[in-house]
Formats: C-alpha cells, sequence, structure tokens
C-alpha cells in the first residue's frame, strides 16, 4: 500500500485502491443504511458527473450507489462512511475473525464499548488478530486493517507494525 508499513494515510487512497466490485458494494451499502452523510453522497455524485444537485437527489438510491462507486475522490469524510459500510454489509466473518483473535469484545464484528476493554492493543495480540486474517483475501484484510487504523490511529498504532505479519498469498 502507502508507505513502508503498509498503510495508506487517507480513507480517499483506500477508497481509491477498491476494484470497481468492491466500490459498488460499499456504495450500495452505504445507500442501504443511508445517514447524514446521504448529502454529502449527493454533492460527490452531482460533482463527479457535472449534475445539478437537485439532479443527482432525484436518482433513485441503485442510481446514486452506481454513480457513487464511480466517484475516485468521495473525500475523506464520505470515504471513511464507505468503507466502514462496506465492512459491516460484506466482511462481517473477517471482522469476526479479527476481533476473536485479538480477544477483544464484540457484537457480529462490531466492537463493543466495554469499559474492560484495552485502549490499545498489545503487539502480541495484534499479531495473532491479524495472522488470523490469513484465511481472507490479503486485499480485503489490507483494506479493513487501514480502515481500522483510520478510525482511530492511536487505538491501532500497533497495526502499522502487525500488518508486516500479514501472509503475502491471497
Amino acid at each position: 500500500m502507502g508507505d513502508a508499513v503498509g498503510l495508506e494515510k487517507t480513507a480517499v487512497r483506500v477508497w481509491k485502491r477498491l476494484t470497481r466490485e468492491e466500490r459498488l458494494a460499499a456504495s450500495t451499502a452505504f445507500y442501504e443504511d443511508a445517514g447524514e452523510l446521504t448529502g454529502a453522497a449527493v454533492r460527490a455524485i452531482a460533482q463527479a458527473r457535472h449534475l445539478r444537485p437537485q439532479v443527482a437527489r432525484a436518482l433513485s438510491s441503485e442510481e446514486q450507489a452506481r454513480a457513487l462507486a464511480t466517484v475516485l475522490d468521495p473525500g475523506e469524510l464520505l470515504a471513511s462512511s464507505l468503507l466502514v459500510a462496506l465492512h459491516l454489509k460484506h466482511r462481517r466473518p473477517l471482522l469476526r475473525a479479527f476481533l476473536d483473535a485479538a480477544g477483544l469484545p464484540h457484537e457480529d464484528g462490531v466492537l463493543k464499548d466495554d469499559e474492560a476493554a484495552p485502549s490499545t492493543l498489545s503487539e502480541e495480540n495484534a499479531r495473532a488478530a491479524v495472522a488470523a486474517l490469513a484465511a481472507f483475501p490479503r486485499q480485503e484484510a489490507l483494506t479493513y486493517l487501514n480502515t481500522l487504523w483510520l478510525q482511530d490511529p492511536d487505538r491501532w498504532e500497533v497495526l502499522q507494525q502487525a500488518v508486516e505479519a500479514l501472509p503475502e498469498k491471497g
């Protein structure tokens, strides 16, 4: 990915590395649980397609998802939300495997706000969690690790080194 440790510094750069199919899956998942960023999505679509915002807003959610999947720079906040949507909708087994191996409390792959949970991950637990991702396609694992790190770089700082333990296959 980006630098020597393998993690991109922005969600937009991670988004750009996704395949067209992954971006479409993320956009579709985003619209299935449309929240406060739908306005940002409409603006990104309008700008990329040279449409008036009213025209972009009038598109069906399926058309908006297809259009959004083609936008390579949706902005940092929207790209981050799209990456999260991709993982929550399509990659739960990967999330569960990582969090189980890390020993972190979660509910179906979503971290619990548990007072007993450590605010940072030990290097040993991080390596074990990364090793558990060997069962998944390498690029999907890297995308997930990068997404986690971008959400909270302090908490997931150890992933910068642990990502090197991810097998090259896949």
